[in-house]
């Protein structure tokens, strides 16, 4: 579902540049970058674009098929099923691990998102700021059924008040391993 969305997303925005935009459509993006690959691409290439070239359109039986599963396993079966069971008002998680170190050989290293099953329900989310582990922000995910946003809201203030874990971003070298 992503690639698909990918394309019609970005299809959506160049539709709105003025004319004289250097780019508008997802195979100019492609070209461009295929044309000043060792600056635009010195370490990794471009492979969801690529992906996201070769799919349908949103009105294709494929998608149309993965959105109707999705949504039947992340919102009925899913997070509606868990609410329900336990008469919850919002799921809180962490939102995934600390940010991820730029890491030129392996990329990065994604260990689960609590995020997913909402973003694949069309659920609303928030996130919030957490704290750190060593110097690396981590944040806390509020979600739940459609039409909760203002309990996530609430609550996602409430924790961010408590705690007051945000702190301004840096750019470092590299990551605190003594903090």
């Amino acid at each position: 579902m992503l690639l698909y969305e990918l394309k019609a997303g970005l299809a959506a925005y160049f539709a709105r540049l003025d004319q004289k935009a250097p780019v508008h459509s997802l195979k100019d993006v492609i070209d461009f970058n295929e044309r000043h690959r060792n600056r635009e691409m010195p370490y990794f290439g471009q492979d969801l674009f690529l992906k996201a070239q070769a799919k349908g359109s949103l009105e294709s039986y494929e998608y149309q098929e993965a959105l109707a599963k999705c949504r039947r396993l992340a919102r009925t079966e899913g997070i509606d099923a868990v609410m329900d069971k336990f008469r919850l008002d919002a799921l809180v998680a962490p939102t995934l691990g600390p940010a991820c170190l730029t890491d030129l050989v392996v990329g990065d290293r994604w260990r689960g998102e609590a995020s997913t099953g909402a973003a694949v329900a069309g659920y609303p989310s928030i996130t919030v700021p957490a704290g750190f582990i060593f110097g690396l922000p981590v944040g806390l995910l509020f979600f739940g059924r459609a039409w909760s946003e203002a309990t996530f809201l609430k609550l996602a203030y409430s924790f961010e008040q408590a705690t007051k874990s945000r702190k301004a971003p840096r750019f470092l070298p590299t990551a605190q391993l003594n903090a």
